[in-house]
């Protein structure tokens, strides 16, 4: 298991989740990235929405010093 601090954990397959609700969904794939963030469409498999989400620093913060606009993604380091 590899679990990265702004993105997904990824497991290696046959992968069981058991939802909150208790539905089991199931991946036969040999890696699977599992959603930490909960913005997946397609929960609880990452989608790669975690990319999306906007800064929670001021923009001080950020290399370019500016905000970033509606539906532009964050650049990673």
């Amino acid at each position: 298991m590899v679990v990265n601090r702004e993105g997904p954990i990824l497991v290696e397959g046959p992968v069981e989740v058991v939802g909150d609700d208790g539905t089991t969904t199931r991946s036969d794939r040999f890696v699977v990235a599992i959603c930490t963030c909960r913005r997946s469409r397609a929960y609880p498999w990452c989608d790669t929405s975690h990319r999306r989400r906007k800064p929670a620093g001021p923009a001080e913060d950020r290399p370019d010093g500016r905000q970033p606009q509606e539906g532009e993604e964050e650049s990673r380091p």
